[in-house]
């Protein structure tokens, strides 16, 4: 058992420098990662503005907790579709956005500011009006569902379910 540690230990050992290489964090001999600021030119983690965190409502724990969309907005979310969106903007995959954050609505790199929309699941048959809001990136990297419209598009809340979204 000994000799197997020990032969899994020197074949894993490479693999520490290739870590440090791909993530450019250096260690000197005391161990020590080196947290020099990076060279000009590499990317930095972008700050995110302030009052985009939403707190979930106290004491949530069902998805019907976390939804806090009243019956009315569903009801006019569900109407409003065969309006809400005549230019196509294109196919994006979901994924549930923030479940505490209210409303419905969908951040999308296809836009690049708020407007009304609609988005269609056609795996589910189901069309509805949302709030598109920009979410930066590229046109391909997928947008956020907030959770009520998760549950109005039928989509599955675990999925990646593609989605077409229009705007007016």
């Amino acid at each position: 058992m000994r000799v197997i540690a020990v032969m899994m230990s020197v074949a894993l050992l490479p693999g520490c420098a290739a870590i440090e290489r791909l993530t450019g964090v250096q260690t000197g001999a005391d161990g020590q990662a080196d947290l020099s600021p990076a060279p000009e030119g590499m990317p930095r983690p972008a700050a995110r503005p302030e009052g985009l965190e939403a707190d979930a409502p106290e004491g949530a724990r069902t998805i019907e907790d976390f939804d806090t969309t009243d019956d009315a907005a569903r009801n006019a979310a569900v109407a409003g579709a065969a309006d809400a969106g005549a230019r196509r903007l294109g196919r994006t995959i979901a994924t549930l956005g923030s479940a505490a954050e209210p409303g419905i609505w969908i951040k999308t790199p296809l836009v690049d500011r708020v407007v009304e929309g609609r988005a269609d699941n056609p795996s589910a048959g189901t069309s509805i009006a949302v709030e598109l809001r920009p979410a930066g990136g590229d046109p391909g990297a997928g947008s956020q569902v907030s959770l009520a419209a998760m549950r109005l598009l039928e989509a599955p809340l675990t999925g990646l379910p593609e989605l077409i979204l229009f705007t007016r």
